[in-house]
């Protein structure tokens, strides 16, 4: 009986090693020109986004808290690279990224990976938004074989010019056989998506696009910006040096760390969260998700690479590929490693303008506007803080549009914790005051003008069983009120005891 029970398991975990197998080919297919394509979208070689996804698989697949998940280099931080990288230099990227991945290890240690997934989705969607939009805009100069402006406004304004600039009028320049490789990338990526068979639904549209766009530039000798892949893997390693932040404050040094930490952290916490509703396997460790990824990205920093987060593109063509245990995570950072150690001079064929036409379909996707009809169905709070959120992304930068995001949210939530009606109303010679909602210190100036519209004659009629909760402050202001109207000969009547109740029971519930 026990020889057939370890008959059994064997086969299982055979099956389990091929389905693995079988993944990790699958997502190192996707993630191979994605890997290039956010490098160069962020101002980095491309070959610090293979270095990366190497690092996302091989050590973070190994310790990741959702087996299933695959790290590596993620469009949601190109923007705020690109924009560090064109301000301070490459140099400062290494040293950075050590601090911010130090503070996700230390957060993942102190258990506080649930707190990262607190931001409202209206926020993470509006930056997702933002970056789809600046993605675009940016890599449409790079389609051109041309360099992007320095910021979100100068892209768009430029955008004009670089087209009849650069594209028109047609006279066989750099930029319209840039143009032509961008169009056969994007034209054989949509093709893909509307007529792939269904048994090849996973072999993905991007490789394919790429591999037609290389095609047709080495067959027809185009001209074009290609990438530049060093021969050996000890040249894509580049070591920090603490000389590299002299020349920053301390101000921009932690922010723009903790600006690295917190956005790489809710993105991968999301992917995670995310993954774990595609199947039923394996539940998300969130805290040690969180201290793989500060491990992950403090290596990164120590080799010079890009920063790394749980990407959902790649976690759902794993799941989606079959995936069972955390092998096709590790197994798809050694096909990684194989691609830059045997394919160098292959890859050094793909045009730029190639990778920039994928970021572009790629930026398209994150502005999703089913998202903003899930969110009106909200009323139009949400809807607000989604175009504040994207449109301050855009206009100044990644970091500013979260802070203006969380910043709406938590106004909205004093708002709505804070809310009191005050409402008087008139019956047969007595006034009767109506309150409801909750009532706190920052409700006092509503307290008090309503009280002080009701009229010194007659009886007075303070109702309080509309109210959720009342805080001291608001309390002593009433008594102080009732006191001085009973002292001048009118009638109040209000049930004190009821009123401190509202007080206690919520206290003793914060207690407990």
């Amino acid at each position: 009986m026990s020889n057939q029970l370890n008959h059994i398991r064997s086969e299982t975990q055979g099956g389990s090693f091929v389905r693995d197998l079988s993944a990790s080919v699958v997502v190192f297919l996707v993630a191979l020109p994605l890997c290039m394509g956010i490098a160069l979208a962020s101002g980095m070689p491309p070959a610090s986004g293979l270095v990366t996804g190497i690092i996302g698989g091989l050590v973070v697949g190994f310790f990741a808290g959702q087996p299933l998940q695959v790290s590596g280099p993620a469009a949601g931080l190109a923007v705020i690279v690109f924009q560090l990288v064109r301000e301070h230099g490459v140099a400062v990227l290494g040293p950075l990224l050590m601090i911010a991945g130090a503070v996700q290890l230390v957060a993942g240690l102190l258990k506080a990976g649930r707190w990262f997934r607190a931001i409202s989705p209206e926020v993470i969607h509006g930056m997702l938004a933002g970056i789809g939009v600046l993605i675009v805009i940016q890599q449409f100069y790079v389609v051109l074989d041309q360099a992007p402006k320095h910021s979100g406004p100068e892209n768009i304004v430029g955008m004009w010019g670089a087209v009849f600039g650069g594209l028109f009028p047609l006279n066989g320049s750099k930029e319209e056989a840039a143009a032509f490789v961008g169009i056969i990338t994007m034209g054989v990526m949509l093709l893909w998506e509307k007529y792939r068979p269904a048994k090849l639904k996973l072999v993905p549209g991007a490789l394919l696009g790429i591999g037609a766009a290389t095609a047709v530039a080495q067959m027809f000798h185009l001209g074009v910006n290609r990438i530049k892949v060093p021969d050996n893997l000890v040249q894509m390693i580049s070591l920090p040096s603490v000389d590299a932040l002299h020349g920053l404050s301390l101000s921009t040094i932690v922010g723009t760390a903790l600006a690295l930490a917190f956005i790489a952290s809710a993105e991968t916490l999301l992917s995670a969260a995310a993954v774990e509703q595609m199947q039923t396997r394996w539940k998300t460790n969130y805290d040690r998700e969180l201290t793989a990824q500060g491990v992950g990205n403090m290596l990164c920093g120590l080799v010079g690479a890009l920063p790394m987060t749980g990407v959902i593109v790649r976690s759902s063509t794993n799941v989606q590929a079959g995936a069972e245990t955390k092998r096709s995570a590790i197994l798809h950072g050694v096909w990684m490693l194989i691609s830059v150690l045997l394919l160098a001079s292959i890859l050094r064929m793909i045009p730029t303008a190639s990778l920039a036409a994928v970021l572009i379909f790629v930026g398209i996707k994150l502005v999703k506007p089913s998202e903003v009809k899930k969110l009106a169905r909200f009323g139009k709070v949400p809807v607000l803080i989604y175009f504040a959120s994207m449109i301050t992304i855009v206009a100044t930068d990644l970091l500013t549009g979260v802070v203006v995001g969380v910043a709406l949210s938590l106004l909205r939530l004093l708002y709505t914790v804070t809310q009191l009606e005050a409402r008087i109303e008139d019956q047969g010679g007595d006034t009767h005051v109506h309150l409801s909602g909750i009532g706190t210190f920052i409700s006092i100036p509503k307290v008090t003008q309503a009280l002080d519209q009701v009229k010194a004659q007659g009886t007075v009629h303070v109702h309080c069983a509309g109210l959720r909760y009342i805080d001291h402050a608001c309390i002593e202001v009433i008594e102080s009120w009732t006191e001085r109207r009973e002292q001048n000969g009118q009638h109040i009547h209000i049930e004190m005891e009821k009123l401190h109740l509202r007080y206690r029971a919520r206290v003793s519930e914060t207690l407990t």
